[in-house]
């Protein structure tokens, strides 16, 4: 079963930003931040009609596909993979020492 990522706050306001103000799709701007599409655009109907983008639907925009990435979204990504770095490193440490633990346990 595949684990279920949890977002910030910031995170879910900075994503919802890329399609209110940026004029992003939410698909484009999903695959930017390497998110799933439907979970964006489940934030941005919870948010309600008056913080929703006109986008929501997937439209393009004026933009078009050809768009680069957005910087804010690749900095919002990289402080979610830098945490997320952080945390596995943490993770391999403790199974490194158990696996030492346990190793030194058998006869």
């Amino acid at each position: 079963m595949a684990r279920r990522t949890e977002y910030s706050k910031q995170f879910r306001q900075q994503a919802c930003r890329l399609v209110k103000e940026e004029h992003y799709t939410p698909a484009k701007a999903a695959k930017s931040l390497g998110m799933p599409e439907s979970t964006l655009v489940y934030w941005l109907r919870s948010r309600g009609p008056a913080d929703q983008g006109t986008q929501v639907q997937g439209e393009p925009t004026a933009r078009g596909n050809a768009a680069p990435p957005d910087a804010k979204a690749l900095q919002i990504q990289v402080r979610e993979l830098e945490a997320k770095i952080r945390r596995l490193e943490m993770e391999k440490e403790i199974l490194k020492k158990a696996t030492a633990y346990f190793a030194n346990q058998q006869p």
